[in-house]
């Protein structure tokens, strides 16, 4: 382990980060509530944290090693959930206690948006937008902005892009070199945003809100600065911009990229996943919405379909926005719902779960063992998009989905154990580790009802779902750490 290289980059992401004390800071001078010192502390503690470490080997330049960026990529996480916490802690209006604070900035983080605040309307702006901004770096990752600055420090950026970026097939790249493709994907995520903070005043929020929600929703995040979420606007124009914002969200950015370089929106519906991304949508949200419309509290259609759609885009995509209280819809609606955040959106998108591509492939491998019974000898292989699927992929997806499966199950386990009824448990787990956010039960709106335990469970569960478990679990393994 190469301490100095760690301890460079580590000191040049904590000063990157510092930054985004900044804009609270700046909002709170305008602020009536004046909750300044809460940003500014924090602001001058991570900046001299960031100092300390990169100063000393800002000239030591050495090419970082597959192993080394596991390390940075998944202690940066909790290193950045621990210190944004700090604003939660200090802020006069929420005085939140450490594990609440961690649990808070961790869902921020990973844009799972669980939360553990209350009374949103009356706290200050600053605050509320905070929680905004950290889903938004959250959103393309803050490694992958730090990717395009560190070649120029003489580190090599794509094992971080590779340890971070989501997706069975972390070695493609949109462009030849990694800091074209980092800055290339940024673009697309910054103009999105701007474009759907755009629609958003123009239908109807007012500029903070507008701005604040675009950060979550492009980056699928769900906090919302109002208690009641969408629902608060009480404008279905503003609902269907942000069903379509979700789901584009949801599209592989790469995919964007590569349609608005082409100038041609064919490189969409040559794409499997997407076409199985858009079918999913679709026809679960009729399915959804039918089962509202001959429900008694949903008898017109069209508030059926726009509820129906929302909610389920909502949860498939993992933002976790809300316009009704889907709780209280037909059992097996509210249950579809939480599944549809076990597939989630693309590979190389904002959104968690699973992910398309991995549901995909595990289709086609579950066909083809089928078709082997009957034909044993013939050779039959994985194609995607009229290419063969290596077999290291495949196996790649089957590991991944059984550690899924296991690491789910022992974390229901836990919070089981902790006295938490079934149905509880099993929602806390999904929305923390597919980072959706709302689940049913006890923690259908808040994860205020839940102990300081399940919570630093579901901390736990966010960050595995966040960097896909193989890049957080490969650090338990004793084998990595030997030399």
């Amino acid at each position: 382990m190469d301490f100095r290289l760690l301890s460079k980059i580590f000191g040049l992401l904590l000063l990157i980060f510092s930054l985004s004390m900044l804009p609270p800071f700046l909002i709170s001078l305008q602020d009536s509530a004046r909750d300044q010192n809460a940003f500014i502390e924090t602001f001058s503690l991570v900046l001299i944290i960031g100092f300390v470490l990169f100063y000393p080997v800002r000239h030591y330049e050495k090419e970082l090693r597959n192993r080394d960026s596991f390390v940075v990529v998944t202690f940066f996480w909790v290193i950045f959930s621990i210190l944004g916490a700090i604003p939660f802690m200090l802020s006069d209006y929420v005085s939140m206690s450490f594990t609440n604070a961690v649990f808070e900035s961790m869902s921020g983080f990973t844009t799972t948006g669980a939360t553990v605040m209350t009374q949103l309307d009356t706290l200050p702006q600053s605050l509320l937008f905070y929680r905004q901004e950290l889903q938004w770096l959250g959103g393309m990752g803050i490694i992958v902005l730090a990717v395009a600055i560190l070649p120029v420090l003489g580190i090599g950026g794509m094992q971080l892009f590779k340890a971070e970026a989501p997706g069975p097939n972390k070695d493609a790249k949109l462009t030849p070199r990694i800091i074209e493709t980092a800055k290339a994907l940024y673009l697309i995520y910054v103009v999105i945003t701007l474009i759907c903070a755009l629609v958003y005043k123009v239908l109807g929020m007012s500029w903070f809100d507008a701005i604040a929600h675009s950060l979550s929703t492009v980056a699928n995040g769900g906090f919302s600065t109002h208690d009641a979420s969408f629902s608060w606007f009480d404008s279905p124009s503003l609902e269907i911009a942000a069903i379509f914002f979700m789901s584009l969200s949801g599209v592989n950015f790469a995919l964007h990229y590569t349609a608005w370089r082409s100038r041609n929106l064919k490189a969409y519906w040559q794409d499997t996943e997407f076409k199985t991304y858009l079918y999913i949508l679709v026809i679960a949200s009729l399915l959804i919405s039918v089962l509202l419309a001959i429900h008694d509290g949903y008898k017109m259609t069209l508030t059926a379909l726009h509820h129906g759609s929302f909610q389920l885009v909502s949860f498939m995509t993992t933002s976790g926005f809300g316009i009704a209280d889907f709780s209280s819809w037909p059992s097996f609606v509210p249950l579809l719902l939480v599944l549809s955040g076990f597939i989630g959106g693309c590979a190389g998108s904002t959104a968690g779960g699973i992910k398309v591509v991995r549901v995909v492939l595990l289709a086609k491998q579950g066909l083809r063992e089928i078709k082997q019974l009957v034909h044993p000898n013939a050779l039959l292989p994985i194609k995607l998009d009229n290419k063969k699927v290596d077999d290291r992929v495949t196996n790649a997806v089957w590991g991944f989905f059984g550690l899924y499966v296991f690491s789910f199950t022992v974390l229901m386990l836990l919070v089981i154990a902790a006295g938490v009824d079934q149905v509880t448990a099993f929602s806390a787990i999904a929305a923390c580790i597919n980072n959706v956010g709302p689940g049913l039960g006890k923690v259908a709106s808040t994860f205020v009802p839940m102990n300081d335990f399940v919570k630093w469970v579901g901390i736990f569960a966010m960050l595995l779902g966040r960097l896909e478990i193989f890049t957080v679990l490969v650090l338990f393994s004793p084998t990595f750490w030997r030399d």
